[in-house]
């Protein structure tokens, strides 16, 4: 029993699909009629050459007619197949267009649903309640927010001033600083060049008198 419930069901055919059915047996059993029409005309063919080598004209003219007569059915066994391929693709067609329909129509349905359950109003009262609870929310958060003071502005302010000067002053090349022994060393003086004394040392140079000069009373 419980194999039985868990087989699927079947599917239903409808009275198109049996149309559909009964339209492409009828076409086989045409090409199948049609091929055989075509080996009847082939072997007409052969038998009035045969009969034309033979010297037999008058069954060389039979086989011909009754090869013209093969090609007729033939050519309208063509024809009904045309008809019965074109009635099969039309129904074919028509039964998706259905198809089409009833499935417009029924996602139709559902949307108009639920345009009901939310109406205009409703959805313009939702976004009102939405934007009054952001904009509640934002003063909260204004609220709650760290303000500082002018002092501390001012510390923030000098804080930065102080970074950018040490950026500044580490992007400067470095000065070479003088060493012990060039400082004490002194400067050598390039002959030809007289040495530069201070007006001040001049003044307090005094001349002395020659010894070959008499002295003054």
């Amino acid at each position: 029993m419980g194999s039985n419930s868990s087989k699927p069901k079947a599917a239903k055919i409808t009275a198109h699909d049996k149309a559909i059915l009964d339209l492409k047996v009828q076409r086989d059993r045409l090409r199948q009629y049609n091929k055989k029409l075509e080996n009847v005309v082939t072997k007409e063919t052969e038998n009035a050459k045969k009969h034309l080598a033979k010297g037999e004209k008058q069954r060389a003219l039979l086989a011909l007619r009754r090869k013209k007569f093969q090609e007729g059915l033939l050519e309208k066994t063509n024809l009904q197949m045309t008809n019965l391929d074109e009635l099969t693709f039309s129904i074919e067609q028509a039964m998706v267009e259905k198809q089409v329909f009833e499935g417009l129509a029924a996602g139709n349905q559902v949307l108009k649903e639920l345009q009901k359950e939310m109406s205009l109003s409703d959805v313009e009262k939702l976004m009102d309640e939405t934007a009054d609870a952001i904009a509640y929310q934002n003063e909260i958060d204004e609220l709650l927010s760290t303000r500082l003071s002018e002092a501390e502005v001012e510390d923030i302010e000098r804080e930065l001033d102080a970074l950018v000067e040490a950026e500044m002053a580490a992007k400067l090349p470095a000065v070479p600083t003088p060493s012990t022994r060039e400082l004490e060393a002194p400067e050598e003086e390039e002959p030809g060049e007289e040495a530069v004394v201070p007006v001040a040392q001049k003044k307090k140079v005094k001349s002395k008198p020659a010894l070959n000069e008499p002295m003054l009373a």
